[in-house]
């Protein structure tokens, strides 16, 4: 049997830690064989010259709400999920979790349901599922609508620690005003990664619901306790606390990239800040408008509101976070690429990588252009 065989070189390769520059990578039906020096690597087969493009694993998006002109909210299907990955895969990503917003009982549930086969059918890129609410705080709701924010109760959380035991990954945002520590524990032991966002909750209340087993802050600055003079805040706690990532939307629209410096400067470790597009239905298409629950959502200049002005998500793809973050505020080009491959990876327990293999497939592997204005799948 005729093998497949093809070998990049001529580019600058990144292996999820750091970037390699003169040297190549021979792959051999679809898995990588050799990576080192160029002159080191057989040269059989298929040859792509990079031409001084960067080679990476695909991204990791773990704030997904829609893309392809759906929006996951509207239409909870395996349908659905196909269309949103398949878009995201198109901008980049390898792996997403697609992210109900606030919404209904039955919405959740059928949210849940479709995540839960298309996983069971292999539908490529969904890890998993997040759920952004609905318990979170009325104070600090965004666009979510308020009509659905509520306190969790002992049946929602049967139903979230059910849920857990049947997919691969359960992300679930929630803020302290509206659940118990008693409550984050019961999740984080069932395996569900908590993540407090969307909350006015001191730094105090915050660290004792990390100290209960929340590991994660979802898209930090926004709709969250501010960093304050006399009171930290939500963005405070996840600052100072090591054990806990911060999710961030890198656009030069939700934080100023002199506030984003200096947060990332100031994180503490081993936790880290990650990119996350919270891209909605808009993603991959060139749609101006969509609806989220009845309400219009308007797209001008790479910006998406609400007609009362009010952020709803965002018109943003890793690859332009990770320009940003690279141009604007002064992140260098590995740490950038981390923070949209291994380290989200990490957080919710996957790898690019096969279990026999350092490198991930061809298929999950991402061809980024040298000015970082575009990412490509390589099959």
């Amino acid at each position: 049997m005729t093998q497949h065989v093809v070998t990049f070189r001529n580019g600058r390769i990144f292996d999820g830690k750091r970037l390699w520059a003169g040297h190549a990578i021979r792959f051999v039906d679809g898995h990588a064989r050799e990576f080192g020096p160029e002159a080191e690597v057989p040269k059989d087969g298929e040859v792509v010259d990079l031409s001084g493009d960067f080679l990476t694993p695909g991204y990791v998006d773990l704030q997904v709400n829609g893309g392809g002109g759906v929006m996951f909210n509207d239409d909870p299907s395996v349908d659905a999920l196909r269309r949103i990955a398949m878009a995201h895969r198109g901008l980049g990503a390898s792996f997403l979790l697609p992210t109900l917003i606030s919404d209904s009982d039955e919405k959740t549930r059928a949210t849940v349901e479709a995540t839960i086969k298309a996983v069971q059918e292999g539908v490529p890129g969904i890890a998993g599922l997040h759920l952004e609410g609905p318990h979170l705080s009325i104070a600090r709701k965004g666009a979510h609508d308020p009509a659905f924010i509520r306190p969790m109760e002992q049946k929602d959380l049967e139903t979230l620690i059910a849920a857990s035991t049947l997919l691969p990954v359960l992300k679930v945002t929630v803020a302290p005003e509206s659940v118990t520590e008693e409550q984050v524990s019961a999740l984080a032991r069932a395996g569900v990664l908590v993540s407090l966002g969307h909350s006015d909750a001191s730094l105090e209340v915050c660290m004792r619901y990390f100290a209960a087993g929340a590991r994660c802050v979802t898209h930090l600055f926004n709709a969250m306790s501010q960093l304050g003079n006399r009171e930290p805040g939500l963005v405070g706690a996840a600052l100072a606390n090591g054990r806990v990532s911060a999710g961030l939307i890198a656009d030069a629209v939700h934080v100023h990239p002199e506030t984003i410096r200096t947060a990332w400067a100031a994180k503490e470790g081993p936790g880290r800040i990650f990119l996350v597009s919270d891209a909605m239905a808009v993603a991959g298409t060139d749609l101006t408008e969509f609806e989220l629950g009845g309400r219009s959502i308007q797209r001008r200049a790479g910006v998406l509101t609400l007609q009362d002005g009010t952020l709803a998500g965002a018109d943003l793809d890793l690859t332009s976070a990770i320009k940003f973050m690279v141009e604007n505020v002064g992140v260098s080009l590995e740490a950038a690429l981390q923070a949209a491959t291994s380290h989200p990876a990490a957080l919710i327990g996957i790898s690019h990588a096969k279990a026999d293999a350092p490198w991930p497939g061809l298929s999950d592997l991402r061809r980024i252009s040298s000015d970082l204005t575009s990412s490509d799948p390589l099959q």
